[in-house]
Protein backbone atom coordinates (compact mmCIF):
# COMPACT_ATOMS: atom_id res chain seq x y z
CA UNK A 1 0.00 0.00 0.00
CA UNK A 2 1.51 3.99 -0.69
CA UNK A 3 0.61 6.60 -0.18
CA UNK A 4 1.56 9.96 -1.77
CA UNK A 5 4.76 10.24 -3.80
CA UNK A 6 4.44 6.32 -4.29
CA UNK A 7 5.88 6.55 -0.32
CA UNK A 8 5.05 3.35 1.90
CA UNK A 9 1.71 4.03 3.77
CA UNK A 10 2.69 4.49 7.90
CA UNK A 11 0.41 1.55 8.63
CA UNK A 12 1.56 1.40 12.05
CA UNK A 13 1.97 4.73 12.93
CA UNK A 14 -2.02 5.46 11.48
CA UNK A 15 -2.94 2.19 14.24
CA UNK A 16 -0.92 3.48 16.85
CA UNK A 17 -2.65 6.57 17.13
CA UNK A 18 -5.90 5.05 16.79
CA UNK A 19 -4.67 3.15 19.81
CA UNK A 20 -3.92 6.42 21.27
CA UNK A 21 -7.21 7.98 20.36
CA UNK A 22 -9.54 5.06 21.95
CA UNK A 23 -7.24 5.44 24.89
CA UNK A 24 -8.09 8.44 25.48
CA UNK A 25 -11.79 8.47 24.60
CA UNK A 26 -11.81 5.28 27.34
CA UNK A 27 -10.18 7.59 30.04
CA UNK A 28 -12.39 10.60 29.17
CA UNK A 29 -15.86 8.09 29.31
CA UNK A 30 -14.60 5.75 31.87
CA UNK A 31 -11.64 7.21 33.86
CA UNK A 32 -8.27 6.59 33.57
CA UNK A 33 -8.47 3.37 35.61
CA UNK A 34 -10.51 1.68 33.46
CA UNK A 35 -8.29 2.95 30.54
CA UNK A 36 -5.14 1.59 31.46
CA UNK A 37 -6.48 -1.76 32.42
CA UNK A 38 -8.15 -2.24 29.08
CA UNK A 39 -5.22 -1.41 27.23
CA UNK A 40 -2.81 -3.42 29.28
CA UNK A 41 -5.17 -6.72 28.75
CA UNK A 42 -5.55 -5.37 25.16
CA UNK A 43 -1.85 -5.14 24.59
CA UNK A 44 -1.19 -8.78 26.40
CA UNK A 45 -3.39 -10.06 23.78
CA UNK A 46 -1.86 -8.95 21.01
CA UNK A 47 1.94 -9.46 22.03
CA UNK A 48 1.39 -12.46 22.71
CA UNK A 49 -0.14 -13.55 19.59
CA UNK A 50 2.77 -11.34 17.60
CA UNK A 51 5.20 -13.80 19.30
CA UNK A 52 3.57 -17.18 18.82
CA UNK A 53 3.73 -15.57 15.25
CA UNK A 54 7.24 -14.23 14.84
CA UNK A 55 8.31 -17.87 16.72
CA UNK A 56 6.11 -19.96 14.56
CA UNK A 57 5.02 -21.30 17.44
CA UNK A 58 8.55 -23.29 18.33
CA UNK A 59 10.13 -22.14 21.54
CA UNK A 60 13.37 -20.43 20.84
CA UNK A 61 16.55 -22.24 22.74
CA UNK A 62 17.40 -18.83 25.05
CA UNK A 63 21.46 -20.05 24.20
CA UNK A 64 23.25 -18.84 22.21
CA UNK A 65 21.44 -15.28 23.27
CA UNK A 66 21.96 -13.94 19.59
CA UNK A 67 19.67 -15.99 18.49
CA UNK A 68 16.91 -15.21 21.12
CA UNK A 69 18.18 -11.35 20.13
CA UNK A 70 17.09 -11.91 16.74
CA UNK A 71 13.76 -12.82 17.76
CA UNK A 72 12.96 -10.21 19.78
CA UNK A 73 14.04 -7.51 17.61
CA UNK A 74 11.99 -9.39 14.61
CA UNK A 75 8.96 -9.16 17.64
CA UNK A 76 9.47 -6.03 18.18
CA UNK A 77 9.74 -4.51 15.04
CA UNK A 78 6.33 -6.26 13.76
CA UNK A 79 4.87 -4.36 16.44
CA UNK A 80 6.52 -1.50 16.07
CA UNK A 81 9.14 0.01 13.16
CA UNK A 82 12.20 1.61 13.73
CA UNK A 83 11.22 4.90 13.82
CA UNK A 84 9.13 4.15 16.70
CA UNK A 85 10.84 2.36 19.25
CA UNK A 86 14.76 1.20 19.15
CA UNK A 87 15.63 -1.30 21.50
CA UNK A 88 18.90 -3.09 22.27
CA UNK A 89 20.50 -6.33 23.92
CA UNK A 90 23.00 -6.94 25.75
CA UNK A 91 23.90 -10.52 27.07
CA UNK A 92 24.83 -10.26 30.87
CA UNK A 93 26.15 -14.08 30.66
CA UNK A 94 24.58 -16.86 32.26
CA UNK A 95 21.24 -16.87 30.76
CA UNK A 96 20.33 -13.11 31.59
CA UNK A 97 20.46 -10.45 29.67
CA UNK A 98 19.68 -5.93 29.63
CA UNK A 99 17.51 -4.64 26.95
CA UNK A 100 17.39 -0.81 26.72
CA UNK A 101 14.49 0.77 24.49
CA UNK A 102 15.27 4.52 23.52
CA UNK A 103 12.80 6.50 20.78
CA UNK A 104 9.34 5.32 22.09
CA UNK A 105 6.77 6.83 20.97
CA UNK A 106 4.33 6.18 23.46
CA UNK A 107 6.24 8.91 26.25
CA UNK A 108 6.55 10.93 22.85
CA UNK A 109 2.57 10.82 22.18
CA UNK A 110 1.51 11.46 25.59
CA UNK A 111 3.22 14.13 26.05
CA UNK A 112 1.89 15.63 22.94
CA UNK A 113 -1.48 15.09 23.97
CA UNK A 114 -0.87 16.18 27.49
CA UNK A 115 -2.16 12.99 28.68
CA UNK A 116 0.86 11.39 30.39
CA UNK A 117 -0.40 11.89 33.98
CA UNK A 118 -2.02 8.93 35.18
CA UNK A 119 -1.23 6.40 32.44
CA UNK A 120 0.15 3.08 33.82
CA UNK A 121 3.28 1.86 31.50
CA UNK A 122 2.55 -1.53 29.74
CA UNK A 123 5.97 -2.36 29.15
CA UNK A 124 5.96 -5.62 31.51
CA UNK A 125 3.14 -6.64 30.41
CA UNK A 126 3.75 -6.73 27.33
CA UNK A 127 7.17 -8.31 27.73
CA UNK A 128 5.50 -10.66 29.95
CA UNK A 129 3.35 -11.51 26.94
CA UNK A 130 5.79 -12.16 24.37
CA UNK A 131 7.91 -14.57 26.67
CA UNK A 132 4.70 -16.25 27.16
CA UNK A 133 4.39 -16.93 23.96
CA UNK A 134 7.31 -17.82 23.05
CA UNK A 135 7.33 -20.20 25.79
CA UNK A 136 9.65 -19.18 28.08
CA UNK A 137 9.79 -18.46 31.83
CA UNK A 138 11.90 -15.79 32.48
CA UNK A 139 12.02 -13.04 35.32
CA UNK A 140 11.65 -9.84 34.01
CA UNK A 141 12.46 -6.26 36.23
CA UNK A 142 12.56 -2.99 35.21
CA UNK A 143 15.19 -0.66 35.99
CA UNK A 144 14.02 2.59 34.10
CA UNK A 145 11.20 4.08 32.46
CA UNK A 146 10.37 6.91 30.04
CA UNK A 147 7.00 7.10 31.21
CA UNK A 148 9.00 8.32 34.60
CA UNK A 149 11.13 10.87 33.24
CA UNK A 150 14.40 8.22 32.55
CA UNK A 151 15.83 8.98 29.23
CA UNK A 152 15.68 5.45 28.29
CA UNK A 153 13.74 2.30 29.13
CA UNK A 154 15.75 -0.60 30.76
CA UNK A 155 14.57 -4.34 31.92
CA UNK A 156 17.05 -6.85 32.89
CA UNK A 157 15.62 -10.26 31.88
CA UNK A 158 16.67 -13.65 33.52
CA UNK A 159 15.50 -16.87 31.68
CA UNK A 160 15.01 -19.74 34.52
CA UNK A 161 16.21 -17.52 36.96
CA UNK A 162 16.40 -14.59 39.01
CA UNK A 163 17.97 -11.58 37.12
CA UNK A 164 20.89 -12.26 40.28
CA UNK A 165 21.76 -15.30 38.61
CA UNK A 166 20.51 -17.67 41.07
CA UNK A 167 18.22 -20.39 39.93
CA UNK A 168 15.15 -20.07 40.73
CA UNK A 169 14.79 -23.33 42.37
CA UNK A 170 17.48 -22.71 44.56
CA UNK A 171 16.62 -23.21 48.49
CA UNK A 172 17.04 -19.39 49.54
CA UNK A 173 17.81 -18.53 53.33
CA UNK A 174 15.30 -16.87 55.13
CA UNK A 175 16.59 -14.63 58.21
Amino acid sequence: MTGPGDRPAPLHQFWWLHDARWYQGVAKRFGQEAANEINAEAIRFVARRVAVWCSGGVRPDAEPPAKLFGLLRRITSTMFPDDMVSARYRDCGDGAWETEVTNHFVPRMLRAARSLDGYRCVCLPLRSAWYEGLQLEVRDDRLACQIEGAPACRFRTACGRDTDGRRRDDERETA
